[in-house]
């Protein structure tokens, strides 16, 4: 015959379990109804006009510098010209690093449209921007630091 205690303990545990179960399915759903209803009032809502550097994003004149704040093997306050876009790295590149944390072909900054853009080129250590390590392209304003293993530049036009 079954213990008592033990007969308990599982109906117990199934009890518990349910309730787990229907709490995940009442937060999923209350964050559907959430999502569905944020959705609805923005649709309503009439649309504000924006300024037009509403985005942040900094249009760059002709030129566009890269300052070198500290780098193995470069004279900290050199500049870089790279309104045409570069390519930063160890290897055949325009800006060549002499940082073993650098990957042969590391970053890439070049022009889209009127801003330039900062993109990591799958190197084994990241590219940072303003201390952040980027995941895709990110476009750069005046005074953005870049660090690339011991590497710093900041971003000027």
């Amino acid at each position: 015959m079954l213990d008592p205690v033990s007969v308990a303990l599982k109906f117990g545990f199934l009890a518990v379990l349910y309730l787990f179960l229907l709490w995940v399915v009442r937060s999923a759903l209350k964050d559907l109804r959430r999502g569905a209803s944020a959705e609805a009032v923005a649709a309503r809502a009439p649309l504000e006009p924006q300024a037009p550097d509403a985005t942040g994003i900094h249009r760059v004149g002709e030129h566009a510098f890269l300052v070198v704040e500290s780098a193995p093997g470069h004279q900290p306050g050199s500049r870089y010209e790279i309104s045409g876009g570069a390519t930063i790295g160890r290897g055949d590149v325009e800006i060549v690093l002499e940082d073993p944390f650098a990957s042969a072909r590391h970053a890439r900054v070049e022009r889209q449209g009127g801003v330039m853009v900062l993109e990591d080129l799958g190197s084994t250590n990241g590219t940072y921007l303003n201390d952040e390590l980027i995941s895709g392209p990110q476009p750069l304003h005046p005074g953005d630091r870049i660090r690339i293993g011991d590497s710093l530049f900041t971003f000027m036009t």
